[in-house]
């Protein structure tokens, strides 16, 4: 089974938006636009087998969460 790739999308101490993979130590990218940022973050998530992006707002809390590919965890929902 494939581990899920997970890209975050936080804002940069200069006002500018980091997509960075979980556990990487350094950022992707940076950009200018939040939208860039979201758009990099899916496109990369979408190309993994397992893929997500997780979205923060500037206080750092989670907005939104993209995931794709085949959830490993089956529950009824």
């Amino acid at each position: 089974m494939s581990k899920r790739r997970v890209y975050h999308v936080t804002p940069a101490e200069d006002g500018d938006w980091k997509v960075k993979e979980r556990g990487a130590k350094r950022a992707v990218r940076v950009l200018e636009d939040k939208t860039d940022a979201l758009k990099l973050a899916k496109d990369l998530a979408k190309k993994a087998n397992l893929g997500q992006a997780i979205v923060h707002g500037k206080d750092g809390v989670i907005q939104t969460e993209h995931t794709y590919g085949q959830d490993p965890e089956k529950t009824k929902g």
